[in-house]
Parts: structure tokens; sequence; C-alpha cells
């Protein structure tokens, strides 16, 4: 993929030829070249914790208690694949169920004392910035974290 972002900057610079790449399309390679690494980095984790990459995911997302399909909504799959994910990880004591305060027909997701123990484990492999972040001085780091929250509506100047 490094030599698609190359050709791309070399067509980006050659300005207006046919097929000219947008800096757009450059910076999108590089974040799923970027994401496409941490993405292994995270399947290497859960394989290590004897974890399927969805209860990875759920686990990573419950640092407080969830609805369940506020859990599903997370982790973009249906409610009846939630029920699944979560009865696994039920069954390994790494969550519990609990009726809600508010509305006893709702269930709430939450780690128990050795969901949190994995959870934490989990996050020493993957809860880190890639090395190449810290390549970056404060200042670039900073810039990039605004042009990024800029580019998905976050920016709070807009």
């Amino acid at each position: 993929m490094e030599a698609t972002t190359k050709v791309r900057g070399a067509e980006a610079a050659a300005g207006d030829r046919v097929g000219a790449v947008s800096p757009a399309d450059e910076v999108w390679d590089i974040l799923r070249m970027l994401f496409g690494q941490q993405r292994r980095r995270f399947l290497i984790a859960a394989l290590e914790l004897e974890l399927h990459p969805a209860q990875a995911g759920a686990l990573l997302n419950l640092d407080h208690a969830l609805r369940m399909h506020e859990l599903a909504t997370v982790l973009a799959c249906d409610n009846s694949n939630v029920t699944g994910i979560v009865d696994r990880l039920e069954a390994r004591g790494l969550v519990a169920r609990e009726a809600s305060l508010n509305d006893r027909r709702v269930k709430l997701v939450a780690l128990t004392p050795d969901g949190r123990r994995v959870r934490e484990r989990l996050l020493d492999r993957v809860g880190h910035p890639p090395g190449g972040l810290h390549r970056l001085s404060a200042a670039e780091q900073r810039q990039l974290r605004d042009l990024l929250r800029r580019a998905l509506g976050d920016d709070p100047t807009l």
C-alpha cells in the first residue's frame, strides 16, 4: 500500500492530469494503513486473551454499564448478535446482566471484577497510540487531533 500512496502522491503533484488523486484520497490511504496495522495488533491481543474479536470489542466499550441495545449500536451489530457475545462473556464470568433501576425490562451489561482485569490487560496491549504518533511533536499531535476532530464534525470552533 506504501507504493500506492507514493504513486498517488506523484499523481497529485502532477495536478491536472486525468486520474489525479486528491490529498483527501492520500490521507484516507494513510489512515487505512494505520488502521490495518492497529487491527492486526487488536486481533493478536484478542487471541492472546482467548477472546473472539467481537468479545474483545465489547469489553473495550464497557467502561461503564450499557444497555444491551446500546452495546449493539456501539459494536455496529444486531441486537440478537450482541446477545450471543454477552452470553459467551457471561459464561466466562467477565460480564453480568443487571436489570435497569428505571425499567426492569431493560438489561444492562456490566463488567465483573474478572472482566475489568481482562479489559485492563486488553487495554495494556491496544489502548496506547502507535509508535509513529510519538515521532510527531506535541504541537503536531495537537494539530492532527484538531484536524481529525474537524473532519468528524467535532470541532468546537465550528
